[in-house]
C-alpha cells in the first residue's frame, strides 16, 4: 500500500484498492488478517489466484515481521492499526532505503514499487492524516 499508485491485476481490483486507500487515508483502522483480505477480495474467489499461493503467504509473513519491528507494534491477525502520516513516512523511508523489502523478493510488482519509492512516492495514492 505504501507504493500503490492505481495499478493492479484488474479494473475491479484497482477500484476496490482505491476505495480502501481512501478509507485508510481518512483514518479508518486496518485489521490484520491471515490469508486473503479486502485487498485480495476482487481476485480471491479463484483458488488459482496468487493470493492463495504459499509464496504470497510467506511474503505476507515476512512483511508483517519487518513492519512490526519498525512500527513497534504486534502485527498478528486481529491487530488493528491506524495508519498515521508519521507511520507512513517512517515506513516509506525504510522501504526506500531497502530495510523492509525482504518480502519483495520475486514479487512481480518489485520494479514498479522501486520506481514509486525512487520518485519520492509522488504517484502513491495513500495520503494519511
Amino acid at each position: 500500500m505504501l507504493t500503490y499508485s492505481g495499478k493492479g491485476y484488474s479494473e475491479a481490483f484497482v477500484h476496490s484498492f482505491d476505495r480502501l486507500v481512501q478509507r485508510i487515508g481518512a483514518g479508518e483502522a486496518i485489521e490484520l488478517l491471515a490469508g486473503p483480505d479486502d485487498v485480495c477480495e476482487p481476485i480471491a474467489g479463484n483458488a488459482g489466484e496468487h493470493c492463495h499461493c504459499t509464496s504470497v503467504i510467506e511474503r505476507d509473513r515476512l512483511a508483517a515481521g519487518q513492519l512490526a519491528r519498525l512500527a513497534g507494534l504486534p502485527l498478528t491477525p486481529g491487530t488493528r492499526v491506524t495508519v498515521t502520516a508519521p507511520l507512513v513516512q517512517r515506513l516509506r523511508t525504510a522501504f526506500a532505503e531497502g530495510s523492509i523489502r525482504a518480502a519483495c523478493a520475486d514479487c512481480p510488482w518489485y520494479a514498479m514499487c522501486t520506481e514509486v519509492a525512487a520518485g519520492g512516492y509522488a504517484s502513491a495514492l495513500l495520503r494519511a492524516h
